[in-house]
């Protein structure tokens, strides 16, 4: 074992081995200015003319500080590379994917699944996103440097109802007060010049570069050419039935007699107090008018399962999912159009290369594509679409387009709301749960056992 180790210690041999990781690495990213490292490679091995460790002096042995600083040194750029090309970490922290992911699950998302892109602005703060720790406003990252749109290799591409991080594809302005809410939902709700003058509601409103916008979880329902569509809360991918999953859920109105429901039999299907409450659980008495009775009417978010062991129950009279029938103010968020979450579509997903008619009609659909993620100068005059200053009637696009969903159809704001998500705004794919914790209970009760350690599906 002794000989073993002290091959391993053998300059050569640590020279070769940094070469089989330095060389892949640089063909993998696809820039080969980065061989001009291989002479550095050769003297910090090999030479050693220059002295790399310059907190270090040669011949001496180091002190416990200056250990501990290269302990240091190493993780945070392990960690890092670790980071940006193959694993993160990420946690749930709303309930639009319930119940298939919980509020409270960690996890890993794969960047290597679709290949990871290289980021956008690569000097920022190490292990936060987009904002200083302890701070709300402060940005982590700087622009002195910026990478266009670029994506490695990878196992493959996004499929049907694979379960995507993403940046938010909104979330290129921000209302640094309101940074949980789109801004251009916001500015349709206020109007603009409010948003941009009342910095006391709203404060300042900040740009950010695609890969420090806000990070989403959802499911891929459609990807680059599929007709997607909405029927009476079913989704119809090109003219097919959806497949049912056995976690997703909708609101279900439930009717009871006049009595309310446990809450212990709800705890036990799992439904949890932030759950009910985002539902706006109502248990206004109603008087029914086949039996003059008075009834109790909840709106609940239930699987198919939950809502079959609720219609058991000796005191319901009935569950039924609650379809939103009204028109809502939805994508593309055009007034001719009467869209609302259950019954949306059809649009067709954009996909690279493909080339579409543009009409008057149809701009609001493509216009935020084509004007800011595939960054070109869109206008209208007089009745006319112009195109980097050129009238245009057609547009051929550069980028393939994915649609969004959450699993909790009638909790989250998706695609149906602010439309598709570009390529270069894929992150990773969901894949392991290594921790999940309950709010609701306390101390060791917190930990859902029976999520952890599991692929996601």
């Amino acid at each position: 074992m002794s000989k073993y180790f002290q091959f391993l210690k053998n300059k050569w041999v640590k020279f070769i081995i940094a070469l089989l990781i330095f060389i892949p690495w640089v063909i993998w990213i696809g820039n080969y200015w980065l061989f001009i490292g291989l002479p550095v490679l050769y003297d910090i091995y090999i030479s050693k003319k220059v002295n790399w460790s310059f907190w270090k002096k040669r011949g001496k042995k180091p002190g416990k500080i200056i250990e501990w600083v290269d302990a240091i040194i190493f993780a945070v750029v392990a960690a890092t590379l670790i980071r940006m090309f193959f694993i993160e970490a990420y946690t749930i922290p709303t309930s639009s994917m319930e119940k298939t992911m919980l509020v409270g699950d960690y996890l890993f998302v794969s960047k290597v699944s679709y290949g990871p892109k290289l980021p956008n602005t690569p000097l920022s703060f190490p292990f936060v996103h987009h904002t200083m720790p302890f701070s709300e406003t402060r940005r982590s990252f700087v622009e002195w440097i910026k990478w266009p749109y670029k994506r490695l290799i990878g196992f493959g591409n996004v499929k049907r109802n694979d379960i995507v991080v993403f940046n938010f594809p909104e979330g290129d302005t921000v209302a640094l007060k309101r940074q949980n809410e789109s801004y251009y939902d916001l500015c349709r709700r206020y109007g603009r010049e409010r948003i941009w003058d009342d910095k006391l509601n709203f404060g300042d409103i900040i740009y950010r570069p695609v890969d420090k916008q806000e990070n989403y979880i959802k499911r891929c329902v459609a990807v680059p050419g599929d007709i997607i569509e909405v029927k009476h809360t079913q989704v119809y991918i090109n003219g097919q039935k959806q497949e049912h999953f056995e976690q997703m859920q909708y609101n279900y109105e439930v009717i009871t007699d006049g009595l309310t429901l446990n809450p212990k039999n709800l705890e036990r299907l799992n439904i949890s107090n932030d759950d009910i409450g985002f539902s706006q659980m109502t248990q206004a008495n109603f008087i029914d008018t086949v039996t003059h009775k008075n009834t109790v009417h909840y709106i609940i978010p239930l699987t198919e399962e939950n809502a079959k062991t609720i219609r058991s129950f000796p005191n319901v009279i009935s569950v039924e999912i609650a379809e939103i029938k009204e028109r809502e103010d939805v994508f593309p968020q055009d007034s001719t159009i009467c869209y609302c979450r259950d019954n949306f579509g059809p649009l067709t997903l954009p996909k690279k290369g493909k080339t579409v008619n543009l009409t008057l009609k149809n701009l609001p659909i493509y216009q935020r594509l084509i004007d800011v993620y595939e960054e070109n100068v869109l206008h209208l005059k007089d009745n006319k679409i112009f195109i980097n200053g050129k009238e245009a009637s057609t547009y051929t696009f550069k980028m393939d387009y994915y649609f969004m969903m959450g699993d909790n159809r009638h909790n989250s704001q998706d695609g149906r709301f602010w439309g598709f998500v570009p390529e270069d705004h894929i992150v990773g794919k969901a894949v392991f749960v290594w921790l999940s914790l309950d709010k609701d209970k306390s101390f060791f009760s917190k930990i859902r056992w029976n999520r952890m350690f599991r692929f996601i599906n």
